[in-house]
């Protein structure tokens, strides 16, 4: 099993994997995540075990 490392979108270790070799060696993920937060979308409080 892969370790969780955004609650709010579920992205995990694969998927940060998969989008560096998707990209040329450099993920994405932390971009869209950071453009979701910033639309208002996240919910670490509720999905975060740490409410964080």
């Amino acid at each position: 099993m892969s370790v969780p490392i955004c609650y709010c979108y579920g992205y995990d270790e694969d998927d940060i994997r998969a989008d560096v070799c998707a990209n040329g060696g450099r993920s994405l993920i932390l971009e869209r995540i950071l453009a979701e937060k910033r639309q208002g979308t996240c919910r670490c409080a509720e999905t975060h075990p740490d409410g964080r």
